[in-house]
């Protein structure tokens, strides 16, 4: 601390003596040293150069980093550890989510294609006044990580459930405000965690937009697919059955309830919907096939329509009981996906308006590389069940009829 404060000293003398010198960022500059000077001695249990039997550990260099202030940017010399690592206090670290959503709204901002509603926003982030060489390195930085995690190999498989879906965004593109698809991936890994594996963004949610991400994900590494979940969209199926041929596809209960819904008076939706769900709380996949063929019949009096919707769907809405019974809630919808759409949609309303396809990957990315990182320190979201050999599986089917003549 004698360093920083003869520093300071130092500055007041010139000061006084009306050398040319912006005396205030120079100030602050000497005073964020002294900071990180007594935060970092105090986190390695030693000051510089002090031998000390309570030191933790010791340090290793600096690394730079620019500090945007009131009195203007500070170059900072932010001191690095051999093991752990430090930050300082005085800065404010932001998540990457956040960062993105600054980094966008400012660049609409500074573009000129933002609302009065923007502008307010861009203010109570403090970003006041931001000028396009602060935009355009914050740009940089978060498109050099979104784009790292985007790119990262597949490594983890086999992934046996994958799960597909697609929200829409608006984003200006040669004068005119246009609607775009974003397409998202998630997957189970071996270890039973779930995985962000990738999103794209494209004109339309047409078949070749499909086939394409599809098979980018192929060539990253995603294999052993066993269940695709996803919505019935005629273009993603396709691309489905071309990319994972030998794959079941299971078409999410939710998006076929609405489907079904619509073929029966508005007076008995609830009826139906109670009556279709009691196919799900079978507890084998006998009974649900079982139940499901009930249900038909009984739909089949007052709402042949949806009877017959019903009974068409069977093997596409029923393709989960092929798999074990511990996964069943989490495969037979798109539940999982939607609501992590949901929170994506709640950082791009924000927004409204992107200015390009850029800055949705960018804030949409940085949105699913947070969760990707939750999910990996979290626990694990199914125990994935390692198949039995052909031989051992045809011996537990003898058992199992052996059984049942018994009883």
């Amino acid at each position: 601390m004698v360093k920083e404060s003869v520093d300071l000293l130092e500055l007041l003398r010139k000061q006084t003596d009306g050398a040319d010198l912006d005396f205030l960022r120079e100030a602050v500059a000497v005073l964020a040293r002294a900071v990180m000077e007594a935060e970092v001695s105090e986190q390695i249990g030693a000051t510089h150069g002090e031998r000390s039997e309570t030191r933790l550990t010791r340090r290793n260099g600096y690394r730079p980093r620019r500090w945007d202030t009131r009195v203007g940017t500070i170059e900072l010399e932010i001191p690095k550890l051999r093991e752990g690592s430090y930050f300082p206090s005085l800065l404010e670290p932001r998540r990457r989510s956040e960062r993105a959503l600054v980094s966008v709204v400012t660049q609409a901002y500074v573009e000129g294609v933002s609302t009065r509603r923007v502008d307010d926003l861009v203010r109570s982030l403090g970003c006041d006044g931001i000028s396009k060489s602060q935009v355009s390195r914050m740009c940089a930085e978060l498109d050099e990580v979104v784009s790292s995690f985007l790119e990262r190999p597949l490594d983890a498989g086999p992934y046996r459930y994958l799960w597909l879906d697609a929200l829409t965004q608006l984003v200006r593109e040669e004068g005119r405000v246009v609607q775009v698809a974003v397409v998202v991936a998630t997957a189970v890994n071996a270890a039973g965690k779930r995985e962000v594996l990738g999103i794209d963004v494209g004109t339309s949610e047409d078949g070749a937009f499909w086939l394409g991400f599809l098979r980018g994900l192929v060539a990253r590494g995603l294999s052993g697919v066993e269940l695709v979940t996803s919505d019935a969209h005629q273009g993603l199926r396709e691309a489905i059955a071309t990319v994972f041929a030998g794959a079941s596809w299971q078409r999410c209960r939710t998006h076929f309830m609405r489907n079904l819904l619509t073929r029966v008076p508005k007076s008995a939706e609830k009826l139906v919907a109670t009556t279709v769900r009691t196919i799900y709380e079978q507890s084998s996949a006998a009974e649900v096939q079982a139940q499901h063929a009930r249900v038909v019949e009984q739909l089949a009096e007052r709402f042949p329509e949806a009877a017959a919707l019903l009974a068409d769907a069977g093997p596409e809405i029923l393709a989960f009981t092929a798999f074990p019974v511990q996964h069943w809630r989490q495969v037979w919808s798109n539940n999982p996906l939607e609501r992590l759409n949901k929170e994506i949609r709640r950082r791009t309303n924000v927004v409204g308006i992107f200015p390009n396809r850029a800055a949705v990957v960018r804030l949409v990315g940085a949105v699913l590389a947070e969760q990707h990182d939750e999910w990996a320190e979290g626990r694990r979201y199914m125990t994935m069940l390692q198949p039995l050999p052909a031989a051992v599986a045809e011996v537990a089917s003898g058992e199992e009829v052996l059984l049942q003549a018994a009883s």
